[in-house]
């Protein structure tokens, strides 16, 4: 059953008339209808981090075009999104890192901020780990030290 529904396939309801079961749908799906129009009428209010005009470059450089701005939009919210998770993922390995040094025995020193009030600073070392765990491989080039 592939038609107009850009290939997915959902299986008919009880009844097999097409006439019936367009004005007979489940609630399940009525409620997940309703959820995804709601996203939608909320994601074009919203402005992502990543602003439509440089999703929209990359995509057209990476051979995708698209005419709807909501999809635009999405992408770029997803791109905000991964963002955000990489960058969390590489503050939570430059935590782990900082305290496995500063336990270290003779490393303290009389004037060391406590951990609450210390400010982290985002580095490859942190970060190469963090992309690893999303199958991204990142390496320094042979001339930087």
């Amino acid at each position: 059953m592939i038609g107009t529904n850009f290939g997915i396939y959902r299986p008919n309801s009880s009844n097999s008339n097409a006439a019936n079961s367009v004005g007979s749908v489940a609630p399940e799906e009525r409620a997940a209808v309703q959820q995804l129009s709601d996203f939608m009428l909320q994601l074009e209010d919203y402005v992502p981090t990543v602003p439509d005009a440089v999703t929209a470059c990359y995509l057209n450089s990476a051979g995708f075009e698209s005419n709807d701005p909501r999809i635009v939009r999405l992408i770029s919210v997803a791109t905000q999104k991964f963002i955000s998770d990489v960058a969390n993922d590489a503050l939570q390995q430059c935590k782990t890192r900082s305290n496995s040094q500063s336990n270290t025995p003779g490393t303290h020193t009389p004037g060391q901020k406590p951990a609450k009030d210390r400010k982290y600073t985002l580095t490859m070392d942190d970060l190469a780990p963090a992309l690893a765990d999303y199958g991204i491989t990142v390496r320094k080039a042979q001339y930087f030290p």
